[in-house]
């Protein structure tokens, strides 16, 4: 049985959600950290992190926080953070025996930033994965502890592919965790000349423009659903694309076909699911049997 230690957990984003349940159970997680409470919705009213709603539910010790380096820290052997939103002072980081660690979601160097899946698919990347790194003075840039590859899964959305990663983080942190304890923990310095940015987005990101090439625009579709989620007007209707994939053919950019299939500058892009404003996710075939998509209709970005 592994030695259970005493983990500080500072997270916020519902990332970290499945590593933190198996710390609780592996582990004896002494407090918790989280960001405030912020105003979410067309109410605004405070709503908690997803961190904080387990930590409560839980009866765990949960420190909400605007700034974790201004808290005393307990004593404790390590501290994990994942997806937390905020940056850690050095000093923080070294309080535990044995340091802080990071779960982030891509194989470091690449696509360091707070968008790393939403950059992998936009990227086309076939090689995917998760990296725990050492806190360092540069966002993402500490030694690597550990690395962990997922399969490949064709037109997978980021919203499917974060909790795949999310799982598969769980056991390179422990690994981790148990490699560090045991003095047998290696770190390698990442190669700056491979690292990327993988930056914020916001809803102008989710702009169309059927001009470039379908298999551009189905990437751009996938990794922005379901946020902020691409959207189009077809025939006076708008929805959201929650879906997509390239195939061959030509036809007149952002034009329907005879099959339903979307002219782009470059083959064709068809739509495998999408969701109609105030409605749920469906296949395009479902959606077409009460809703017009006719052929030569012109598709409309939304923006």
């Amino acid at each position: 049985m592994a030695k259970r230690l005493r983990i500080l957990f500072a997270g916020s984003g519902a990332f970290g959600l499945p590593t933190l349940k198996e710390l609780v159970d592996e582990h004896d997680v002494v407090r918790i950290y989280t960001q405030p409470d912020r105003p979410a919705g067309r109410g605004k009213k405070l709503t908690p992190t997803p961190i904080a709603v387990f930590a409560d539910k839980a009866e765990l010790p949960v420190t909400r926080t605007p700034k974790l380096n201004d808290e005393p820290l307990p004593e404790a052997d390590a501290l994990v953070v994942i997806a937390f939103g905020q940056k850690i002072s050095q000093e923080q980081a070294n309080h535990p025996r044995l340091g802080a660690m990071n779960l982030h979601a891509s194989l470091l160097p690449r696509h360091r930033g707070a968008a790393p899946i939403h950059h992998a698919l936009l990227a086309g990347d076939e090689t995917i994965g998760n990296s725990v790194i050492r806190l360092a003075e540069r966002m993402d840039a500490g030694p690597i502890l550990r690395q962990g590859e997922v399969p490949f899964v064709a037109n997978e959305t980021t919203g499917e592919l974060h909790d795949r990663l999310a799982e598969a983080g769980v056991s390179i942190v422990l690994r981790t965790l148990r490699d560090l304890d045991l003095g047998t923990a290696v770190e390698l310095d990442q190669d700056e000349s491979l690292a990327t940015h993988a930056g914020k987005l916001s809803r102008e990101d989710a702009a169309l423009d059927f001009e470039r090439p379908a298999v551009e625009l189905a990437r751009q579709i996938n990794a922005l659903s379901p946020w902020p989620g691409c959207r189009i007007n077809v025939a006076g209707v708008a929805s959201t694309l929650v879906r997509a994939t390239a195939v061959d053919g030509l036809h007149y950019p952002s034009f329907i076909n005879s099959d339903g299939l979307i002219g782009t500058g470059q083959s064709l892009l068809q739509i495998l699911e999408l969701r109609p404003d105030g409605g749920k996710p469906m296949r395009l075939e479902d959606y077409r049997n009460g809703r017009p998509w006719p052929t030569g209709e012109r598709v409309w970005p939304v923006t």
